[in-house]
């Protein structure tokens, strides 16, 4: 009788299956990680357009108001998207007379030092 020296492998051996696994890994921590950053930025977007909301709105007030707007600063609290946000408005002159610039900052909430969106408009009050 002759003895077969090579054996029938029907699987994988450890090593392969390991390896596979340390793939499978990497690209699920790629993948995570990929979801995670979409969401974030999905949510900057989300508060920078509500901030520019805020600021936009702020500006028609102070357009709206009679006469010229006051020159100088001001401000105020915001909700808008089911939150709370802080704005800081600065009215200013312009070269051209009887046209102010009006320029709205617009926070998280009253200790934050960036804006999350900044709006500049005018207003000609004086020409209504």
């Amino acid at each position: 009788m002759r003895r077969a020296d090579h054996r029938c492998h029907a699987g994988f051996t450890l090593l392969e299956v390991l390896v596979a696994l340390l793939i499978l890994a990497v690209l699920m921590a790629a993948l995570i990680r990929g979801v995670g950053l979409e969401a974030r930025a999905l949510a900057a977007q989300r508060d920078s357009t509500l901030a520019l909301w805020v600021a936009s709105n702020r500006i028609a007030e102070i357009r709206l108001g009679p006469g010229a707007a006051p020159l100088g600063r001001s401000n105020g609290r915001a909700r808008m998207g089911g939150r709370d946000w802080s704005w800081r408005a600065e009215v200013s002159g312009t070269e051209v007379a009887g046209i102010q610039r009006i320029r709205v900052s617009v926070f998280e909430d009253d200790s934050a030092r960036d804006p999350v969106a900044t709006l500049e408009g005018f207003d000609g009050g004086d020409l209504r």
